[in-house]
């Protein structure tokens, strides 16, 4: 294996870092919309009612990935229209007039580098601009990314980039090359400045231009309606070391000052943990006023005595001003005039012993917090525990008096937290779910009132299962709530001595699931594996089991790459054509009683049509399916090409190839003959229906010979008649394809796009005719694409055209109205493409916010994606008028209701794995899906059949490939299969399913979260009983005595003497108490359960648990065990010693006590770190030996050993008799058994010093090599090469590629790779089947693998890749050759080859329009097919899961 690809499958959810800020729209955009007080709010309630106000945006970061989110609020009089989209719940019931609230996504990006902190720059000055905010983005060592959002690409763009690295900027390193952290970026609360610590000492500051200053030139300033956002004009940088500062720990900028204000948390002398009992109070303030333009920074005040363990700063809002210090144990408030403390826990010293220290009610330890600003007073304080407590600050005009901290609600363990507008919060969490949280505050509130919010608010829990997913596990901060009863719902905390009671009530609203961080996996078989399954089919039976969370968010986190429905039946079908489900809406009326109406989404389907290739089959989805073709009007003589509903689902609708029938049940009231009645021409005799389109009232038909024909419904008598839109009579251009987009909902969408938006109001009531009840029918468009690759929008049913775009079909970014006039088209013939347009759908799925989607199949199997969104620039207009003045032949009646203001961007379907489709698959394979199993979007069907989920307006990829290529795909929602699919397979049956319930699916892979209650370390499975043994730790309040009982060396029985003060005997100590757990997961997909627990004895860790198959020299027989290897903690003092115990796992199932039984134990020097079996023995990691034992059925016996280098094995791997041990710090070891001499032997070793996380074998053909993922986030591949005179006789291992991750790897799994397709079909045997790939799991979150290419795919894709460096617009300015530079942190590194491919920066060669893809292409001497082919195959070949 002399090359590699890396490529991500599942991007991080550990979220790292957040922040508000009006990025897409400012705060003068919003109106409110809650009236202070109605008429109807005069009950007691009214008094914590309050104005919502703006909402500003929510950025989070996780790894490399950036996410802008628009927090949506539903308000409780919009409740009943239908508003909310179908998967967000009712979260919490109702509070401050909004019943719900959710977070919808605006952009996401993946960067070329990962975040190390944000801040959003807000735009100071008067409020009657529309201005916007920008986010600062840092990265590894120092480099500034200004980011603000553009609306005429609906997504970031980079304003500004500041980087203080490379020779220029050496000297600021003064000599060092590691640093403790990155940049840290914080900004004037007014937006005047930014500041950027970087390489410990060094100070950035970045200037904030003027408002109406713009950097790209004053055009979009100059526009009346413009926004302006937030930018940098020039940075320079200030040297901390100048002001005598040994180390800077924090610092902020305060509020108040006329000028910008920095304050500086830092040490003045340095201590340690040896000094600490005499040189405790080290920290001080400085503060410093920041002149931007003399580039002066005096220092106008500061503050001394701070305890050595202060770490935050926390800048008070106005009016009050001021700093809040957070340390361990104290909180400190400072201003220029004022100081106090409150001490928190016994720790807290005072500077002079005298002193008696303010302290609070409670105990809490402090370090590692996040704060926020509930209000100008009370500060919301996450601890390490999760308990969430709230600070108010006690002032009387400007002076604060003094600090009171109170208990509130236990939430998720944080590792950031932010405010957004007045009445919601976000817990942003890298080890649990992340949540938004709406917060209410009410002044003195009276009992009465109280009680009934009692009810409405529930506590601070994750996805609360909400009546649509009645099934769904609820998230595990849930269950960890219910269980602290402690916990008071409202926090009193008393003001100025007065009766009034500030009281918070919280609601969550919405969580963003997170799987992070990974510990461990292991690969498993699903509950409903088919075991017959062959080929990449058979890879959905599997699902990856993983170790996430910490402590009270600790979690088993199953992931599936691939949907596997939920079978209810299955009938054998051959020749399937199509599918469809119908209503009837008369047949309800009678078997429903009249009182209760049910609801559209709810309504049963009446008929399942199926068309075969002669005939047409009908059946009744009653409580049985029964078919019912002959006592049917329907069609049934030939097959069916569409049927669907008209009128309200008064009518069902079939056409087949000759004709159309209306039928009211299963009764005929129409039957129309289509292709033959208009015979002036001879040649459209043999024009038969082709493909159907149904949009209520209208049904449009593509002939065969490629006319269009329109079905145009009249609801009032409920008859339908044919015309042919007279645009489509005379045609230049041939139609490739065409679809109906029905704009429903209570506000079309697609009305506010065009420029007379505020006279088209009206029109929907025009075109309804008699029947009153269509006025809320909406509108309705014909989309068309025809050959030469125009696309172009029509109204329905003037045929005005009303939006059109040239070449769809070349994949640009960005589709706008082009109004060019007809003369032109002729001239660009030359450079089309031959790739044509096969099928197109346009929808929008209901909601109050949602913008259409809009998805193109093209012929060579790529599917395009658009989102719509509305811009409206002023440059739009200017163009028309020239275009109308140059050809006054279009009359301009016409232009006034075009879409100008309609935009698409193109969307990335990164999971998607393109199909080599034949022309002459002319079946429809876009089904749109309103609700199955509570969710929406899109089923492609085919050879490769993939779900699109829409999910907060973002679509959501999964494949299904259990049951191979699909024909055809429809919903059904009846008694036995609630809100279920039916799908027809290309083998010819079908299946009737449901989704499985128990996953989320709005994640980059569903995913199934169990609550354990306790950070699991380490999982494995034992495929015969389909068992999952993990090692879980759980932490336990102990005595403090009791603690210390247990770390003293048994042998020795020396006795602690016990200082019997009354305050030693109340202290407690929390340490993690382990054991292992046996789980089972549940047949019906439920919770799983625990069938047996193995606890550890005192003070014992367990560190490893493996299934291992030993050969009994006794009985000569192999057996199968559970090995766990263990170490005890009990401090330096002690030596340290482990276990290793052995368990054989019963063969009787029933009876979950004599489930496990101990085998044997054994008691080691040194820790027992890693466990495998090697060829029927043992092998044990154990302190700095590695040694292999027999087992002679009672005893394990040592047979041989390898000792002196290791310090500590992380981890063992095994191929034959090659072992590779990864060791803690000494890089990687290679070795081999031999069993003649019955001796271990080392055959080469890394010389270098290496932190290794994880190692493996990766396996191509007949060639091994090394893969090792280390502390700085790097991966390296080694080979064993003792004929090459660099590796010194064989002693040293050779480096192969060097790559970084941006990501700690903790595990690999080798897994053999799929075949790619059948054009490359390899002989057997040969070096394409015996090829593995390495799938890592990270402590981010993120799922990816590592797989072996041969050198000819290597070097096209890697010269793709150069090019890409250039070609492509990198988010932020980051250059992806950089972020994947091997990372040394400082040490002695010898640059290794560069023979790994990135996918990631691959992947955006599919973005790229198609021209630009072909020029590529040829620039490399290859084809864009060739290359396609290439990153198929790489995906279809790693399409595990």
């Amino acid at each position: 294996m002399s090359y590699a690809a890396f490529k991500m499958m599942h991007w991080p959810t550990a979220i790292e870092n957040c922040a508000s800020g009006f990025i897409t729209h400012s705060a003068s955009d919003f109106t409110p919309q809650i009236p202070s007080i109605g008429i109807d709010d005069m009950e007691s309630e009214w008094a914590i009612k309050k104005e919502i106000g703006p909402i500003p945006n929510l950025i989070v970061t996780a790894g490399n990935v950036v996410e802008v989110y628009a927090v949506r609020v539903l308000e409780e009089k919009d409740d009943t229209k239908g508003f909310r989209p179908q998967n967000e719940g009712k979260h919490g019931g109702l509070m401050s007039g909004l019943s719900g609230a959710w977070l919808e996504l605006v952009c996401h990006y993946k960067l070329h580098g990962n975040v190390e902190t944000m801040a959003v720059l807000a735009m100071g000055g008067s409020d009657n601009l529309k201005r916007r905010d920008s986010i600062i983005l840092s990265f590894q060592d120092a480099k500034i990314s200004v980011l603000e959002f553009d609306d005429s690409i609906y997504g970031l763009r980079t304003s500004s980039m500041h980087c203080f690295e490379g020779p220029e900027w050496h000297y600021l390193k003064r000599g060092r090359a590691s640093f403790a952290r990155g940049p840290l970026v914080k900004v004037d609360p007014q937006g005047r400045c930014g500041g950027v610590l970087v390489y410990g000492l060094e100070m950035i500051i970045l200037k904030a231009a003027q408002a109406g200053y713009g950097l790209v030139g004053d055009d979009e300033a100059s526009g009346s309606g413009a926004t302006i956002s937030a930018r940098i004009e020039s940075s320079y940088v200030i040297s901390m070391r100048d002001l005598d500062m040994k180390h800077v720990k924090d610092f902020t900028f305060v509020h108040g000052y006329i000028e910008p204000v920095m304050v500086i948390l830092h040490e003045r002398e340095l201590t340690w943990a040896g000094r600490v009992s005499s040189k405790h109070h080290t920290c001080m303030l400085s503060a410093l006023s920041i002149n931007t333009t003399l580039k002066q920074y005096p220092l106008i005040w500061s503050a001394d005595n701070l305890s050595h363990d202060a770490y935050k700063l926390l800048a008070v809002p106005s009016p009050i001003g001021g700093v809040l210090v957070l340390s361990a144990n104290a909180i400190y408030y400072h201003s220029q005039s004022v100081s106090c403390l409150l001490a928190l826990n016994n720790y807290a010293v005072a500077v002079d012993s005298s002193q008696e220290l303010p302290r609070s009610s409670f105990t809490v330890e402090l370090d590692a917090a996040n704060t926020t600003w509930l209000s100008h007073e009370v500060a919301m304080l996450s601890t390490k525990t999760g308990e969430l407590l709230l600070l108010t600050l006690v002032y009387d005009g400007r002076a604060v008096q003094r600090l009171e901290l109170s208990k509130s609600r236990a939430s998720v363990l944080t590792s950031d937290v932010t405010t957004i507008g007045n009445s919601f919060f976000f817990l942003g969490s890298r080890l649990g779910d992340s949540m938004l949280v709406q917060f209410t505050c009410g002044m003195g509130a009276s009992p009465s009132t109280s009680g009934h919010m009692k009810e409405e608010v529930g506590d601070i829990d994750g996805d609360a299962p909400s009546t649509k997913r009645l099934r769904r596990s609820p998230s595990d901060a849930l269950q960890d709530i219910l269980s602290n009863e402690e916990l008071s719902l409202y926090s009193s905390v008393p003001n100025n001595s007065e009766s009034a009671q500030k009281v918070f009530s919280f609601a969550v609203r919405d969580s963003l699931v997170n799987v992070g961080p990974l510990k461990d996996f292991s690969y498993g078989l699903r509950i409903n594996a088919d075991p017959n399954a062959t080929g990449i089919a058979k890879q959905s039976n599997y699902e990856l089991v993983c170790c996430s969370g910490h402590g009270k968010n600790g979690a088993l986190c199953v992931l599936q790459q691939s949907i596997r429905p939920e079978l209810i039946t299955e009938v054998e079908l051959p020749g399937c054509k199509g599918i469809w489900t119908v209503y009837h809406k008369s047949a309800r009326v009678h078997n429903t009683d009249s009182s209760k109406v049910v609801s559209e989404d709810d309504e049963y389907h009446a008929y399942l049509i199926i068309s075969l290739e002669s005939r047409t089959m009908v059946l009744e989805t009653a409580d049985h399916l029964g078919e019912v073709t002959e006592s049917v009007d329907y069609y049934v003589q030939g097959s069916t090409i569409a049927a669907g509903n008209l009128f309200g689902r008064r009518r069902v609708i079939q056409v087949y190839a000759r004709g159309a029938r209306l039928l009211d049940g299963s009764y005929m009231t129409q039957d129309l003959i289509i292709g033959v009645q208009n015979s002036e021409s001879s040649a459209s005799e043999g024009s038969a229906v082709a493909s159907v389109f149904i949009a209520d009232p209208y049904v449009l038909l593509k002939m065969t010979d490629g006319s269009i024909q329109l079905l145009i419904g009249d609801p009032s008598t409920c008859t339908i008649s044919v015309a042919v839109p007279p645009v489509f009579e005379c045609l230049k251009d041939s139609i490739s394809t065409c679809t109906l987009y029905h704009d429903k909902g209570p506000e079309p969408w697609l009305r506010k796009t065009s420029t007379d938006a505020w006279l088209s109001s009206g029109i929907g009531e025009a075109n309804d005719g008699a029947d009153g009840a269509l006025h809320d029918q909406g509108d309705i468009y014909c989309v068309v694409c025809y050959q030469s690759g125009t696309l172009e929008i029509f109204d329905v049913p003037s045929f005005k055209c009303v939006f059109s775009v040239e070449k769809f079909n070349s994949g640009k970014t960005h589709l706008m109205d082009s109004y060019i006039p007809e003369t032109s088209r002729a001239s660009q013939k030359e450079t089309s493409l031959d790739i044509k347009i096969v099928e197109l759908a346009m929808q929008r799925w209901p909601g109050r916010h949602t913008r259409p989607f809009l998805f193109g199949v093209l012929s060579d199997g790529t599917v395009l994606c658009y989102h719509a969104f509305l811009y409206e620039g002023q440059e739009n207009s200017i163009k028309i008028e020239e275009a109308v003045s140059a050809n006054s032949s279009i009359d301009l009646s016409s232009s006034t209701s075009r879409l100008k203001n309609l935009k698409f961007t193109r969307v990335s379907l990164e999971n998607y794995t393109r199909e080599e489709t034949s022309a002459a698959s002319s079946c429809q394979r876009l089904t749109i899906f309103k609700n199955v199993g509570g969710y929406q979007g899109l089923f492609i069907s085919g050879s490769r059949p993939t779900w699109f989920m829409v999910c907060r307006e973002r679509l959501r990829i999964h494949p299904q490939l259990c049951d191979g290529p699909i024909v055809s795909f429809t919903v059904l929602h009846n008694v036995n299969c609630n809100h279920g699919l039916i799908y027809v397979t290309s083998q010819g049956f079908l299946k009737i399913c449901q989704l499985p319930s128990v996953a989320n699916y709005d994640n980059y892979w569903p995913v199934q979260k169990v609550p354990l209650k306790g950070t699991p370390h380490q999982v494995t499975y034992f495929a015969e009983k389909n068992l999952y043994p993990l090692i879980v730790s759980v932490p336990v309040v102990r005595p403090l005595s009791q603690v210390l009982s247990f770390l003293v060396d048994q042998d020795t029985g020396h006795q602690i003497e016990h200082d019997n003060s009354s305050d030693e005997l109340h202290r407690t100590y929390t340490t993690d108490e382990f054991e292992v757990r046996i789980l089972e997961p549940e047949k019906s997909g439920g919770p799983w359960v625990t069938r047996a627990k193995i606890p550890m004895q005192n003070s014992e860790n367990a560190l490893t648990v493996r299934m291992v198959t030993l050969f009994n020299t006794t009985t000569k027989e192999s057996e199968m065990f559970l090995a766990i290897g263990t170490a005890y903690l009990q401090g330096e003092d002690v030596a340290a010693r482990g276990r290793v115990l052995l368990f054989s796992i019963g063969k009787n199932t029933d009876n979950s006590q004599n489930l496990v039984s101990e085998v044997y134990s054994k008691e080691l020097k040194g820790a027992i770190s890693a466990l495998a079996s090697l060829q029927g023995h043992l092998l044990i990691a154990s302190g700095p030996k590695v040694i292999l034992h027999k087992w002679t059925g009672t005893d394990l016996t040592g047979v041989a050993f390898y000792d002196t280098p290791p310090l500590y094995v992380v981890s063992l791997n095994i191929v034959k008799n090659f072992i590779l041990v990864g060791d803690i710090h000494k890089s990687i070891y290679f070795l081999s058994w031999k069993e003649e001499g019955s001796q271990l032997s080392l055959l080469a070793k890394d010389f270098g010093s290496l932190d290794c996380f994880g190692t493996e074998f990766l396996i191509d053909g007949n060639s091994l090599s090394f893969v090792v993922s280390d502390e700085q986030k790097n991966v390296q591949i080694f080979y064993y090469a003792p004929k090459m005179p660099e590796s010194w006789k064989g002693q040293k291992l050779l480096s192969r590629a060097e790559f970084h991750l941006g990501a700690h790897a903790t595990k690999f799994l080798r897994l053999q790779m799929l075949p790619s397709s059948d054009r490359t079909s390899a002989a057997p045997g040969s070096d394409k089947t015996n090829r593995f790939a390495l799938l890592f799991g990270t402590l981010d979150g993120s799922v990816g693998c590592i797989a072996p290419v041969d050198e000819l795919t290597f070097r096209r894709l890697q010269s793709l890749q150069r090019k890409l460096v250039d070609e492509v617009p990198h988010i932020g300015g980051l250059n992806p050759r950089a972020f994947r530079q091997f990372r040394s942190n400082g040490k002695a590194h010898r640059p290794g080859p560069d023979s790994m491919i990135d996918c990631e920066l691959l992947s955006h060669y599919e973005m790229l329009p198609f021209e630009e893809q072909l020029d590529i292409g040829h620039q490399i001497g290859t084809t864009r097919a060739q290359i396609l082919t290439n990153l198929n195959d790489l995906s279809l070949g790693t399409s595990f899961l």
